[in-house]
């Protein structure tokens, strides 16, 4: 076998292009062709483009728009409440109403992107969502509480065809050295969204008492995010691409080349209901992820109830959650990318959770705001760091199944958890107190902590890019496309 790595794409790295030793055979986009074929339009059987760098980065960008708008109101909670003249439990339904709409929507959205594909999600998400900022720029009066709650209807409607996306593009676009922390920088858009939803709100719209003001700096605050949404559209539509040309993994090759006419996304709905290691993800990830939308969506009253007239620190502290959490996900995903060590880093990152939890729980109320930001940046690193790894994990227990359809199903769990978790803390914290409220949901991580630990490992994705390899090597990688097939089967 000789190795040819003369290629006229510059723009290329893992440059291969397999020979075998009849010189009428030759592999061409991982199949075989036996005529005679030019050096000119010789093509590797994977590639990797530079390009997937932007598309990642483009998407962690209108992701991060859309979450943004997820916790603005929730985060200033009493200042909404008088600008409206609505009750918190309605200011709350702006958080929720992201977790609701996503329910009902996620199967059509995922059938939606196995039969368009990515480009097409995109193009819906980011008009939704600049739809949905302008239309709140209109709502920035006292008696117009309707329209504003019309416009957070919209972004979360986009956030459908946003939340599940991570794992999609980093298999689609990545290697298998670099699909988890491709992943961890999708989920990272989404969690820097959040970030700045804590900090900016306080900063731009102030607790002054003069409604025209008030109005003032709420109108100024929806105008940016119009502006950055509408930016993002604009972006997404010169672009966003598709796929690469030619697939950056043997696994996506072989993805690649069943007939869409054998796919059944019904069949593969009931394949991963009846997956049990998968199922069992399912709930865990649901607890844990909306323990965080409920501790997200309720931190106001929370730092309020203890340390009165800080608006801006429970913001802070939101911020600190989230960035701790970023970071959490960056080191999570290149761990994970060298060691494929998926259950025990999500089991100790879900243990590490459960514990932050207890600590942040019960040092709440000590009268000490830096207290405060040290246990909400431990809690935050694990709890929020713990997103990316649930998706590689449904991704490793689901090949070849579709990335949106399995994290469809994780996020859906996440918002029936979220909705649940939210009213039920909500309404523990106003008949028993904050406290009560936080370990109602510390119970419920020591639950998921526990059936994570009964998770079976079954590295499936794994398993087959390490057959396909083995027999490259054997057989100069004349038939690792069977091989991948067999894999699947």
């Amino acid at each position: 076998m000789s190795v040819d790595k003369e290629l006229d794409d510059g723009d290329i790295n893992n440059k291969q292009y397999f020979e075998v030793k009849d010189p009428q055979i030759h592999i061409i986009d991982g199949t075989l062709a036996t005529d005679n074929v030019s050096p000119k339009n010789r093509k590797p059987a994977t590639r990797l483009y530079k390009k997937r760098w932007l598309i990642v980065f483009l998407f962690s960008s209108y992701s991060l728009c859309n979450s943004y708008q997820w916790i603005q109101y929730g985060i200033i909670n009493n200042i909404f409440m008088k600008f409206y003249g609505v009750d918190s439990f309605t200011i709350d339904w702006m958080s929720m109403i992201y977790m609701l709409t996503y329910i009902p929507f996620i199967f059509p959205v995922t059938w939606l992107l196995d039969k368009k594909g990515l480009r097409i999600i995109a193009l819906i998400a980011t008009a939704m969502n600049c739809i949905g900022t302008w239309i709140k720029v209109a709502s920035a009066r006292p008696d117009l509480f309707a329209v504003t709650f019309l416009g957070q209807f919209m972004s979360s409607f986009a956030q459908v065809f946003i939340l599940g996306m991570p794992s999609r593009i980093a298999s689609v676009w990545f290697s298998s050295e670099e699909v988890s922390t491709a992943c961890s920088i999708g989920v990272f858009g989404n969690q820097l969204g959040i970030a700045i939803g804590f900090l900016v709100p306080p900063i731009l719209v102030p607790n002054v008492e003069d409604m025209n003001e008030l109005a003032h700096h709420i109108r100024i605050m929806f105008y940016i995010t119009a502006g950055v949404a509408t930016l993002l559209f604009v972006l997404v539509v010169i672009v966003f691409q598709e796929q690469p040309e030619i697939p950056p993994t043997q696994s996506q090759a072989t993805a690649r080349s069943i007939p869409p006419e054998e796919y059944s996304y019904v069949a593969s709905i009931k394949r991963l209901l009846c997956n049990k290691p998968f199922m069992l993800l399912v709930i865990t990830y649901g607890l844990n992820v909306g323990c965080f939308y409920a501790v997200s969506t309720l931190l106001n009253r929370m730092i309020i109830e203890y340390y009165p007239g800080e608006e801006v620190n429970a913001g802070r502290i939101g911020l600190t959650i989230v960035i701790a959490g970023m970071v959490g996900s960056l080191i999570c995903g290149i761990w994970l990318d060298r060691t494929k060590t998926y259950k025990q880093t999500t089991l100790a990152v879900y243990l590490m959770s459960f514990i932050g939890m207890i600590v942040f729980t019960f040092t709440l109320d000590l009268g000490h705001l830096w207290v405060v930001f040290i246990t909400s940046g431990a809690l935050g690193f694990f709890m929020t760091g713990y997103l990316p790894l649930g998706f590689e994990f449904a991704v490793e227990l689901t090949y070849p199944e579709s990335e949106g359809t399995s994290s469809g199903l994780l996020n859906c769990s996440a918002q029936v958890f979220g909705i649940i978790f939210i009213i039920c803390q909500g309404k523990i914290i106003d008949s028993f107190g904050i406290q009560a409220g936080n370990i109602f949901l510390c119970a419920f991580l020591l639950i998921g902590t526990i059936m994570t630990g009964v998770i079976k490992s079954d590295l499936r994705r794994q398993r087959a890019n390490t057959l396909a390899k083995e027999e490259e090597h054997r057989n100069g990688n004349v038939q690792s496309s069977d091989i991948l097939t067999e894999a699947r089967l």
